[in-house]
């Protein structure tokens, strides 16, 4: 049983994973509201973590840092607030959480780290500027990282495409914008929060061990090929 923290795990993929993870594993979820699951391996943690201290935990062998932003405007409507506020929940909280428990990570079971990029990082799209600019700095981060800690700590990251989570219903908010999004995608489909959920739950387990500084497209297809 491993011990396994994760910040931002009340909805969406985060949500999903400490769903996935937490009956095998002992999970401290942080964040500012408590997950709808309630489980004897499960310990919530009210906590902004911009703005709040982070808890101290004794034990952690996997750190996920799930917090992300999906801000979609075109550049003459986008501020400089909104390039700051998308790095601040993509990168500076992730450097402040690896930072805070570092420490007991060393000291962890075959210790591993996994954030989350976004396709949009490597496909070109409209009005993605800053989410698109501040998760390319989290994959940045990522391969960093994966060499300055290696051997002892793992850093991966996921980049998924859409999501079926509230952070994206914007985009799925009616049948007409589903099929759109499906169609551009060449698998015909979009992702499910279980779906990447099964992923972090591999690369966070010793089925990976081998595998540090990457970051998988979870994409459907949509930067893979062209079709």
């Amino acid at each position: 049983m491993k011990n396994i923290v994760i910040i931002g795990g009340s909805k969406g993929i985060g949500n999903a994973i400490v769903n996935s993870l937490i009956k095998s594993n002992k999970v401290y979820n942080i964040s500012r509201t408590e997950p709808e699951i309630k489980h004897e391996n499960l310990t919530h943690y009210s906590c902004n973590v911009l703005e709040d201290d982070l808890p101290q935990i004794e034990n952690i062998d996997t750190l996920i840092y799930c917090p992300g932003s999906i801000n979609l405007k075109p550049i003459s409507r986008l501020s400089l607030n909104d390039f700051r506020e998308d790095f601040e929940i993509n990168v500076i909280g992730a450097v402040k959480s690896i930072q805070h428990y570092l420490p007991q990570l060393k000291k962890g079971n075959t210790p591993s780290i996994l954030l989350f990029s976004t396709v949009a990082s490597k496909l070109g799209m409209p009005f993605h500027a800053s989410v698109a600019a501040a998760k390319s700095a989290v994959e940045g981060l990522t391969k960093s990282l994966g060499a300055e800690l290696a051997p002892t700590i793992r850093v991966n990251a996921i980049a998924p495409t859409v999501t079926d989570t509230t952070l994206a219903s914007k985009l799925l908010r009616n049948e007409k914008m589903i099929e759109n999004i499906k169609e551009r995608h060449p698998l015909k489909k979009f992702l499910n929060p279980e779906e990447v959920a099964n992923m972090a739950a591999f690369l966070t387990s010793e089925k990976a061990a081998s595998i540090s500084g990457q970051i998988f497209e979870m994409d459907c297809g949509i930067v893979s090929f062209k079709i």
